[in-house]
């Protein structure tokens, strides 16, 4: 399912590298959760699918939040929204480190998220420094 966001013609750098890791994790968690689905031989299903979840989570919830602290007037409002991106950022990084240790052709395409995501908090730096 395709957030709504995309409707919104919203221009500045960061949103749309927010979609570009929307939309690259997606495809990361759909390639890794074939390959992790299957049962494990004792019978037990592979913990680390809902790592696959969560980055899709955490990547969908990017662009709203920046959307929310654009639209806030007072800086304690934007703020809160800053704190969430951040928290999301590093949870989503985590994710990908956890899910590079897993058993799938797919991890080797996390690094390409990776590398979207240290990009994204490079823009971060500076989008935080114009709100």
């Amino acid at each position: 399912m395709i957030p709504n966001f995309t409707n919104n013609l919203h221009g500045s750098p960061i949103y749309k590298k927010a979609l570009e890791i929307f939309h690259l994790s997606r495809s990361i968690s759909h390639y890794m959760a074939t390959d992790l689905s299957p049962l494990q031989g004792n019978g037990n299903e592979d913990p680390n699918i809902y790592f696959t979840g969560d980055i899709i989570q955490q990547s969908v919830s990017l662009a709203p939040e920046i959307l929310k602290a654009e639209s806030k007037t007072f800086s304690e409002e934007k703020y809160k929204h800053t704190i969430s991106i951040n928290r999301l950022t590093n949870g989503l990084y985590k994710n990908c480190e956890r899910l590079e240790r897993v058993n799938s052709n797919g991890k080797d395409f996390l690094y390409l998220l990776r590398n979207e995501i240290k990009k994204f908090k490079d823009l971060q730096k500076n989008w935080m420094l114009t709100l």
